[in-house]
This record gives C-alpha cells, sequence and structure tokens, in this order.
C-alpha cells in the first residue's frame, strides 16, 4: 500500500498544520536504528514529532535534536513533569525549568512549539505548575501549552489560567476511558493526541478481520482509521523503529472507514 500524495491535516492552536499521523518516540535511543526510524518517518510525510523529557533518560530528545533540526516543517511537542528512569511524577516549577530548559538544548530550539504538563501531580497545587507554563509562555520559550492524561474537569480548571492547545491521553480501540474527553476536545477545537493507539485486544472485535479484508488492510491501520474516523481533532502518534510498520502507519491515512465500519468497531 502507498502513501497518498495528499493526506488528511489538522491544525494545532490555528497555527502549525501537521499530517494526522504523527511519531511518538518513547523508543528512540542512541543509535542507528533510532536515527534512520527518524529519517525515515520524516520522509514519508510525519511531521509532528511527540517526546519527553522522561522518554529514555532524555536521549529521545537528543536525537531527534541531532537528526531533525533545524526543523524544516517539522513540529515537535515535549513533556515536563516527570523524571526518568522510574516516570516518577515531578510537577514542581523548579523541576519544570530545569527540564524545559534541558529539553530547549537537547532539541536545538529557542522556543518549544507544544510544551505538555506530563501529568498533574497530586503533590503540587495544578494551579502552580500551570502558571509556570505560562510564565514560560511569556517568555517564548513554549509556543504552545498542553496537558498529558487529564479529565475534563482538569482541562476546564486549566483553562482558567492557560489556553490548552492540545490533550494527551491513553485512547485506543480497547481503552475508551477519556472518551468524554475526546468530545469536549472536540466540542473545544482542542487536538486530542491518542498515546498508546495500537494497544487493543484483536479478540474483541469480530468484525476486524473482515475490515481487515475489505481495506486490504492490517488491524493496526484499521485501528489508527477508526481513530481518524472518531473526532477530526484525532492526532495519533504511533512509535516504531521499522520502516516497514512507519511506512504501513502512514499509509493509514489512506483508510476511510464508512459509518457502518465504524460502528462494527466501536
Amino acid at each position: 500500500m502507498q502513501v497518498a500524495s495528499k493526506v488528511e491535516k489538522i491544525t494545532i492552536a490555528g497555527e502549525f498544520v501537521v499530517n494526522r499521523i504523527g511519531l511518538g518516540t518513547n523508543r528512540i535511543s542512541d543509535n542507528e536504528r533510532s536515527r534512520t526510524a527518524l529519517k525515515k518517518a520524516v520522509s514519508l510525510g510525519i511531521n509532528f514529532i511527540d517526546t519527553a523529557a522522561a522518554y529514555t533518560g532524555g536521549i529521545s530528545e537528543g536525537i531527534i535534536g541531532e537528526m531533525l533540526a533545524p526543523y524544516h516543517d517539522v513540529v515537535v511537542a515535549t513533556k515536563g513533569g516527570m523524571s526518568a528512569p522510574d516516570f516518577h511524577i515531578d510537577s514542581r516549577p523548579e523541576t519544570l525549568q530545569r527540564q524545559l530548559e534541558a529539553s530547549l538544548k537537547k532539541l536545538k530550539l529557542t522556543t518549544i512549539p507544544l510544551y505538555f504538563l506530563h501529568r498533574v501531580d497530586p503533590n503540587v497545587p495544578f494551579k502552580e505548575s500551570l502558571l509556570f507554563l505560562k510564565n514560560a509562555q511569556d517568555e517564548r520559550k513554549i509556543k504552545h501549552i498542553g496537558l498529558s492524561q487529564v479529565t475534563v474537569e482538569q482541562i476546564k480548571e486549566a483553562r482558567k489560567y492557560i489556553s490548552v492547545a492540545a490533550i494527551e491521553n491513553e485512547y485506543n480501540l480497547s481503552n475508551r476511558m477519556y472518551d468524554d474527553v475526546v468530545s469536549y476536545a472536540e466540542k473545544e477545537n482542542i487536538v486530542f493526541i491518542p498515546f498508546f493507539p495500537l494497544h487493543f485486544n484483536k479478540s474483541q472485535f469480530q468484525s476486524l478481520e473482515k475490515l481487515q479484508e475489505k481495506h486490504d488492510a492490517t488491524a493496526e491501520q484499521i485501528a489508527l482509521a477508526w481513530l481518524l474516523k472518531r473526532s477530526p481533532m484525532m492526532l495519533p502518534i504511533p512509535g516504531s523503529l521499522s520502516n516497514q510498520h512507519l511506512e504501513e502507519n502512514a499509509a493509514a491515512l489512506n483508510i476511510h472507514l464508512t459509518d457502518e465500519d465504524f460502528k462494527k468497531l466501536s
């Protein structure tokens, strides 16, 4: 299956236009396979790259900066508020400050296009973390702000202090816990970035094999097509170090499920 020359796009915060299949980089490390995967992804038109300070101990950001800076038509998002390697939540302003400065250096940027609060820290007042991000935005170290793994109530609370450009929550065929967040994001024109988009139990969906045959696609491509159909604000970020899987992920943009197809999986 070939990648179409014309692909669906999405606009983040009314500014950054990207193709609707991005790349998650929590496996990008200091090796040739990772470098090849980044180059391959960009060559396929994947121009939204998602990373975090905590990914592979910060190595992910460094390799992305090494391979892709300066970023021609590529938008990079990163996250702060979680430490490596144990993924301990720490959203204190001093921690966010340290991670933000390190991210800017590793990614070779003066302003990060989209910066997420990786998690809401139960030990830190939400307002403190948000006001730090707003201050960093005012200082032009961050262009737009996102939130990760949050509820509708938390998004509404955050919007008292910041403008929320994107939400990044776990969401896939099998895990739809944040279905209300998807609907809210769509209503408010906020980009929804589902992480673990390919984590689903194939045995749950009796119609999956028939849809694969109908669309000449893999189960993973159908899962991505379902996400794209679920909401026009959806921007999946499947991660892979395999050229074949990167090609398949990008080609999922060409699969257009009918309303009936969608209902069979819903």
